[in-house]
């Protein structure tokens, strides 16, 4: 710190941060260090290579390495030491920003800036410095996936809404712009903002990127005018780019602009739905097979699938052949299954992309609905297709893994020859292909990965490259590398054969079929070089340039920063001897004490190990002094809520109560005993003190000095996923000190739902203008339009935003009030949708997965989806009213 720097003037988070640093520092020393130790005590030089390969391996060594401190030092430029020693999570300071190396590759950090472990492993020539590599890798992959990615969540993550409908322009709905990377699609599942809420990850290929467009031309952003409603488009096209909407830069929360009729009959006459992405989505996605993924053996294309893969592999025992013939008719076999899917498979979507071959097919051979307008061939060619691509795509990978199974024999000595190395190397290649893989997947989605532009011209569409397709335009390539990994693995000529015919008509299927048809739909906004070849070659210009005109200036530069980091490494160990020796000083009688309780803990009995959960001191606290109440509902004056009302309960405690105490709710009789509650809550608890916890873990903070010594008194309100969603009765339980004795309790309380009298489509609609909102939190901006009040506040208001902003929101709120159907509404989370199916049964006796109800999102159609599968499950005709 500098002489500026002061303890008591800084904030607390502050100086936490920088202490943090000096740990970071010394934990990032020792590791690097001790590798380092490790990979030179391994150093060994192989005999049984070249001379070249060994100026080779040390050439690649040396350049990984260098490449690794490159990329280092290029993320510290760009995040500087906030974003190096994780500031965010100490303090705010504002929105992510992501450029230069952070163009490069996805998490630069945590993926090529390790290269160095490959590199080292390369000099010091050891399988035990390669492996060590790898684990060591994995860790810091393991850091990325369980800590900072669910912290970037929780810190920048942005709340989706599921299920909205926001209007699709028919002028733009054929469009061909390149728009905005920040679209966002609407139709993904969106987090809920309750306890243990999901937020979409704003990975650091997603940020901010101050990246100037002539310095790389990676993304490419129109800002839109704020006339026609903005949407949010799909994943479109699984090639060299994703389909996705403009986006304009503020989307808000639809306000109530104008009263609502309360004519219930009006809503029945409603003027025709405009069209929205959600309504397309569920049109032509019924949760389609993906690989095994919804696989539903009730399914006639789902079974054909399993019979199928059930034959390819029931073949590979097959009898009666010999080796050298079982081997041939293996080969060809998967030969086969490449040409069809790849060759057979690219012809048919060429000549649907040129004169609509197979939707002529259905329309042709097939009748349809004079009102259907055509929709239901081009829906059928659809269906087709998924079932035949899945299919073929499946059968790809078990006919080569048929071949392989019959080359591949285990090695008697892992020691000898390369048999190691092309297994390790094998390995990471099929791992490379899973992950280019899903990584595809997760950025073009369902409508991309069966080429959904192909069949389909509602969906509106332009380019944008996001995700892994940032960095390659055609990263299918890389899917290939499994079929290279499982030669290296098995050794095999012919599996080798398998992969390069595998590439050549992939490549062919890219260049032949793909290309030209993204070519005829978006024109000029395809992009001729990725993201990662026009970082390498700014990269080699700039340097090309610099080292002509430095050169004379790094010799006496190098020498000035080794004796800058020399002096500070002296510095560090010092000052870490110093402190390790205190440390260890004033914890050895700690250590000791810790160590004794351990044993005597150990050798305690099961039992006691299992009673842990109740308090030994609870003799010191008297449980009369403890009471609980439930408050009567304010709707039917008792205790008795309706599904989905908040319950609020009134506690009181001694003065000394625990701040862990907490208050959970249980079904009458699932507990027997009165004094210790042995069964778990289900999530249907709430902490005494809620502000003293972050959501299942107590802050343990300290309780202020108070000279009162009177009962406290509190309430604590259940609501959303803390209340029961089945009817029946229920009772409240006061536990202390985040245990499970009971202090006291109070009860029953009925949960209850309103059953129509008569099923008729009023009263259908009526009971879910009640139930829907009370399942969605009676959140304004999730109910329907006419389930409001036109006093209901909107969750966004223009007070909330700067002028411009708030112009931009009332625009927008007004233009999707006008198009919004009053009955649509929306969700945060699937489990809204799962309460709301959970009452639906409990009310009509009718069973719909949370999927259906995110599909209909519509009073008017729920009901009248009730009120047929009422009808058909009864046997009885339609009921007219």
């Amino acid at each position: 710190m500098g002489k500026d720097y002061s303890f008591d003037d800084l904030p607390l988070e502050y100086n936490t941060w920088l202490l943090f640093r000096q740990l970071v520092d010394v934990i990032l020393i020792n590791d690097f260090l001790s590798y380092c130790m490790f990979a030179f005590s391994c150093f060994r030089i192989p005999h049984d290579l070249s001379g070249v390969v060994h100026a080779i391996r040390w050439l690649g060594g040396i350049s990984l390495i260098g490449f690794n401190l490159w990329v280092k030092v290029e993320a510290h430029n760009v995040v500087k030491d906030y974003g190096w020693y994780w500031g965010d999570c100490f303090f705010q300071r504002g929105a992510l920003v992501f450029d230069g190396v952070f163009e490069l590759a996805p998490h630069p950090m945590y993926s090529v800036g390790y290269a160095g472990y490959y590199g080292l492993s390369l000099i010091s020539g050891s399988y035990k410095v390669l492996f060590v590599s790898l684990a060591a890798h994995a860790a810091q992959f393991g850091f990325l996936l369980f800590f900072e990615n669910p912290h970037i969540e929780r810190n920048y993550g942005q709340k989706k809404p599921i299920a909205k409908r926001i209007p699709i322009s028919r002028s733009r709905a054929s469009s061909a712009v390149a728009g905005p990377s920040t679209a966002v699609d609407t139709a993904a599942p969106a987090p809920a903002p309750e306890s243990g809420a999901e937020y979409s990850t704003p990975a650091i290929t997603e940020g901010d990127s101050a990246t100037t467009e002539s310095e790389l031309e990676t993304e490419t952003e129109v800002e839109e005018d704020i006339g026609p409603i903005s949407v949010n488009m799909p994943n479109v096209t699984k090639p060299s780019s994703t389909i996705k909407p403009k986006h304009s830069r503020h989307q808000t929360q639809s306000s109530i602009a104008s009263s609502i009729s309360s004519h219930v009959g009006s809503v029945h006459q409603k003027k025709e739905k405009s069209l929205s992405q959600h309504d397309l989505l569920n049109k032509y996605f019924r949760r389609d097979a993906v690989v095994f993924r919804n696989l539903d053996l009730l399914r006639a294309t789902d079974v054909m699938l399993v019979l199928i893969l059930g034959y390819s592999l029931a073949s590979w025992f097959l009898p009666g052949l010999s080796p050298k013939m079982a081997l041939a008719v293996y080969y060809i076999h998967a030969l086969s299954w490449v040409l069809i899917h790849y060759v057979g498979l690219g012809l048919l979507l060429r000549a649907q992309s040129e004169n609509k071959f197979l939707v002529r097919h259905f329309l042709t051979n097939y009748h349809y609905p004079e009102k259907d307008a055509g929709q239901g061939a081009i829906i059928e060619a659809f269906n087709n297709w998924k079932v035949l691509y899945n299919l073929t795509l499946c059968m790809t990978y078990v006919s080569c893994l048929g071949v392989v199974s019959k080359t591949y024999s285990l090695p008697n000595d892992w020691g000898v020859g390369n048999e190691l190395l092309f297994h390790t190397l094998g390995l990471l290649l099929v791992a490379l292909h899973i992950w280019a893989t899903l990584e595809s997947f997760e950025v073009v989605g369902v409508f991309g990965w069966f080429f959904g532009d192909f069949f389909m011209e509602e969906f509106p569409s332009h380019l944008e490259y996001t995700g892994i397709y940032r960095y390659l335009n055609n990263p299918e390539a890389m899917g290939g590398a499994a079929w290279f990994g499982l030669a290296l693995i098995s050794g095999s000529k012919l599996v080798l054969s398998l992969a390069v015919v595998r590439h050549l008509v992939n490549w062919w299927f890219l260049t032949s079929v793909e290309n030209p048809h993204m070519r005829k739909l978006y024109g000029d906004s395809l992009r001729q070089d990725a993201g990662f070849v026009k970082v390498i070659k700014n990269v080699a210009s700039k340097n090309a340039k610099m080292l002509e005109s430095r050169a004379d200036k790094h010799v006496p530069e190098l020498k000035r920063v080794v004796t800058e980091v020399k002096g500070t490494f002296d510095k560090v160990f010092e000052e870490t001897a110093e402190a390790v020796e205190e440390f260890l000083a004033k914890s050895a009688p700690k250590f000791s004490e810790v160590v004794q309780d351990t044993k005597v803990l150990l050798q305690q009995s099961r039992e006691r190990l299992v009673i842990t959960r109740v308090a030994n001191d609870i003799s010191s606290y008297d449980s009369t002094k403890y009471r609980v109440s439930i408050l009567p509902s304010s709707t039917t004056g008792t205790q008795a809520y309706h599904l989905g009302e908040p319950i609020t309960v009134k506690w009181e405690a001694p003065h000394n109560h625990s701040r862990k105490d907490w208050i959970g709710l249980y079904r009458v009789g699932a507990n027997k005993s009165t004094l210790v509650t042995k069964t778990s809550s289900m999530g249907m608890w709430l902490p005494v003190h809620g502000e003293e916890w972050d959501g299942d873990v107590p802050l343990g903070l300290q309780r202020a000095p108070s000279g009162s010594r009177d009962t406290q008194y509190g309430s604590v309100t259940f609501k959303g996923n803390t209340l029961p969603w089945l009817v029946g009765r229920y009772e409240i339980r006061y536990h202390h000190d985040g245990k499970y004795n009971v202090m006291s309790l109070d009860g029953p309380l009925e949960i209850y739902v309103d059953k129509p009298s008569e099923t008729t489509f009023d009263t259908v609609r009526e009971t879910l203008m009640h139930v829907v909102p009370l399942c969605l939190d009676s959140d304004p901006s999730l109910i329907p339009l006419s389930c409001k009040t036109p006093s209901t506040p909107s969750v966004m208001t223009s007070a909330s935003l700067p002028s411009d902003d708030a112009t931009a929101t009332s625009i927008i709120a007004d233009h999707e009030q006008e198009d919004r159907d009053p009955d649509d509404f929306t969700f945060w989370s699937e489990r809204q949708a799962k309460r709301i199916s959970a009452a639906i049964k409990q009310v009509f006796d009718v069973d719909y997965a949370p999927e259906v109800v995110v599909a209909d999102a519509n009073l008017t159609t729920l009901a009248n989806r009730i009120l047929v599968s009422k009808e058909l499950l009864s046997g009885r005709p339609p009921n007219p009213g």
